[in-house]
């Protein structure tokens, strides 16, 4: 055996058909004729894709939408307890996920974006939003000035509200007292 092979950290492939299968599975058991559940949004992993040693997308359910890490790299999946929680750093900012783990799922991690989804009319506003939300988080929403400096308060009264703030209801309360 060469020095690849014994330090060659095993992949694991996309978890979306896994993870669907899953949360189809807790529907039909575990969220049963709960209330809060949109009879209009369905079960869908939205836009996995490889980030750093994880797999990252958005878990669509009935009753949530997260932002998923799993593992990708077996090896180098953080080994902590259960409801602990880490933070991560994207473009868009710094987000805390909360470690998980299912027998039907195994390992995760999720961040909350909506929970429960009653906003949402239909399946497709849901996976557009879950769509744009991916999109986001690899975009700084940093305002630039033109010179450097930081923003005084007025600029930044002035400056657009970007995504980030959008999705997490910014607009509804003021910052600016």
């Amino acid at each position: 055996m060469s020095d690849l092979d014994v330090s060659a950290s095993e992949m694991l492939p996309d978890p979306s058909p896994k993870l669907c299968e899953a949360f189809k599975r807790i529907e039909q058991t575990r969220m049963q004729g709960l209330s809060f559940l949109n009879p209009n949004i369905h079960v869908e992993a939205v836009g996995f894709r490889p980030w750093d040693v994880f797999w990252l997308g958005i878990m669509l359910t009935p009753w949530t939408m997260n932002l998923f890490l799993t593992p990708r790299e077996k090896e180098k999946w953080i080994k902590v307890g259960r409801g602990e929680r880490l933070q991560y750093n994207f473009p868009a900012g710094a987000y805390d996920f909360i470690v998980a783990r299912d027998d039907m799922i195994g390992d995760y991690m999720m961040c909350s974006l909506f929970s429960p989804v009653q906003q949402f009319g239909d399946h497709e506003a849901a996976r557009l939003t879950a769509e744009y939300v991916l999109e986001a988080l690899f975009k700084s929403d940093a305002p630039a000035t033109t010179d450097d400096r930081p923003l005084t308060l007025q600029e930044k009264m002035e400056a657009p509200l970007s995504k980030r703030d959008f999705l997490r209801g910014r607009f509804l309360r003021s910052e600016r007292t």
